[in-house]
């Protein structure tokens, strides 16, 4: 779902992707055909994260395809190849990135922000990284392009990290991840947070009460605050510009994902 409210920037929840059988008969209808779930989805919450980008690129009709089959106002954030991001040397995928980032803009107004997820292995390498940053574009196509990164090793709990994010205006993703290193630093324009703590045991994921300090969390992004209660390796920043929030619930027991995207919706008041 989405959410527009001056001076808020908007709040999208949604999920990981949304071929995924268990879902059938819980979150998708029974008898629902399959080729209509994407359709359906994109109507109970207000952005997916697409994940099979990650294996293998879609060919720019099906860009189009997924654009024309969700409602306006909705928009996906793509993850990136995985054939880019376990590259030894970042600096050096200046033609892979091209090319996937060509096959993005095919969404055209549905396109969200592209999500470049490192391996846990990857140490932060400050040249390498910086030269990395440098090769995506603000822009392609006449489609503007927001850049998100997730970092999975704890040599990133690093001050140099997050200058050079904020230098190049790339959100670091927020994750409660129980394996890898959590940084809340605001780093980019807009917050992209990938949430991964649903129990099987809840028909929403997380307890009434998570999911309303989820939403009190949301509000306080999309106010522009940093808030200060979450791990940062830097100082919080002080109140700024409203922002857009992205949260997917991710992992985890992934057949109540839809249901907490949708509860914490509701939780925030853009249901």
């Amino acid at each position: 779902m989405t959410r527009k409210s001056d001076p808020r920037g908007i709040l999208r929840t949604g999920m990981g992707g949304w071929t995924f059988a268990p879902w059938r008969g819980v979150f998708y209808p029974d008898g629902l055909p399959q080729k209509r779930e994407l359709e359906y989805a994109g109507q109970q919450v207000g952005s997916i994260e697409i994940n099979g980008t990650y294996y293998r690129a879609p060919a720019p009709d099906i860009y189009r395809q997924w654009a024309e089959t969700v409602p306006d106002g909705f928009v996906f954030s793509v993850k990136a190849p995985r054939h880019i991001v376990q590259t030894k040397l970042l600096a050096s995928t200046a033609e892979r990135v091209g090319r996937f980032i060509e096959g993005a803009v095919n969404l055209g107004d549905r396109l969200g922000p592209l999500l470049w997820q490192f391996l846990p292995t990857r140490r932060f390498d400050p040249d390498d990284i910086a030269a990395f940053l440098d090769l995506l574009p603000e822009k392609v196509g006449g489609v503007a392009l927001r850049h998100a990164v997730e970092v999975r090793h704890e040599s990133f709990l690093d001050p140099r990290w997050v200058e050079l994010a904020r230098e190049r205006g790339v959100a670091t993703v927020y994750t409660d991840s129980p394996d890898y290193p959590n940084l809340a630093d605001l780093t980019g324009p807009f917050v992209y947070a990938r949430l991964m703590r649903s129990q099987a045991n809840r028909k929403t994921g997380y307890t009434a009460k998570a999911l309303q300090d989820i939403a009190t969390l949301t509000a306080a992004w999309t106010r522009g605050e940093d808030p200060a209660g979450l791990p940062h390796v830097d100082k919080p920043l002080p109140k700024g510009k409203s922002r857009d929030a992205f949260v997917y619930f991710i992992s985890a027991a992934k057949e109540r994902n839809p249901a907490a995207a949708m509860a914490l919706a509701s939780a925030a008041g853009i249901a």
